[in-house]
């Protein structure tokens, strides 16, 4: 876990504690659809080539679906493999009535196109909240899916804070945690801002925030005079640096922010449960 510095003063939004919480509930669900169709919910992850961190994230999903009764399937392929095949797959997956989830595991080998993927992914099956159509209900404010990091963010931060009437910063605009973020917040009354690269007077935007979330992939970049006193800080950040995990933001945060999440141990593990959480409901979508 990250340590912070010895004046903190933040309290610790810890994502272990709450993820184990609601995988108690999770592996409840999971049993009553096992008990009335006869057979487990099920999630299959498309891992294509050997990136060390998705291998890492790949691991951490069977363990957690195994813990709560989940089937997980993997199907590890080459990073050569053709963008035809891996279609191939995606479309026999989309009709395979066994199972309930589809993620195809991110980022691809260079060479491949993840948006041609998602395109045809069946979005009833897409437990990532990837898909454009899915991406698109949540512009509409109608969801289906909702992107996993971004849900799980969303619930640490009302452990702290409710976001309506608050101002919250997000720094990063990805589809996968940025953008869905934002659109979270905003949907929760909060009030907005996206910082990105080409963004000025970040500290300063940054400053006026009730809430922040940080996801860049920068280690450390997040430093105390971006924080405005009391903030909830939301790290999405992970970078291994010399066998170290470090968030996006410093240590030295933690003297001014109210609520911070570690890094290990913060987002990650909610990042999980809701797929956890969205394989599961695609399964009672699937019953019904």
């Amino acid at each position: 876990m990250t340590k912070f510095n010895t004046h903190q003063t933040a309290k610790i939004l810890c994502g272990t504690t709450l993820a184990d919480a609601q995988q108690v509930l999770i592996a409840q669900s999971a049993k009553e659809i096992k008990l009335n169709r006869g057979w487990a919910p099920c999630l299959t992850v498309v891992l294509v080539g050997e990136h060390p961190s998705s291998l890492v994230y790949v691991g951490a999903k069977q363990k957690a679906c195994k813990s709560v009764g989940i089937e997980s399937r993997v199907l590890k392929l080459g990073a050569n493999t053709p963008q035809a095949e891996l279609q191939k797959i995606i479309e026999d997956l989309n009709t395979d009535s066994s199972v309930d989830g589809i993620l195809i595991q991110l980022p691809l080998p260079n060479g491949l196109n993840a948006n041609a993927l998602l395109d045809i992914l069946n979005p009833e099956k897409d437990v990532d909240g990837l898909t454009p159509h899915n991406l698109g209900l949540l512009m509409s404010k109608r969801p289906a899916f909702i992107p996993c990091t971004p849900l799980g963010c969303m619930d640490l931060i009302t452990q702290a804070i409710e976001p309506a009437g608050k101002r919250a910063v997000v720094f990063g605009r990805s589809i996968l945690v940025g953008r869905p973020m934002a659109l979270l917040l905003e949907a929760a009354n909060a009030t907005v801002t996206i910082v990105h690269s080409i963004s000025t007077n970040a500290k300063e935007i940054a400053r006026e925030a009730d809430i922040v979330v940080a996801a860049i992939g920068h280690p450390n970049f997040i430093t105390a005079d971006y924080i405005k006193p009391g903030a909830v800080v939301i790290d999405v950040g992970m970078t291994r640096c010399e066998n170290k995990l470090l968030g996006d933001v410093h240590e030295s945060v933690a003297a001014v922010a109210g609520w911070l999440t570690p890094v290990p141990f913060g987002v990650g593990p909610m990042t999980i449960t809701k797929l956890l959480s969205n394989t599961v409901l695609a399964a009672l979508r699937h019953a019904n």
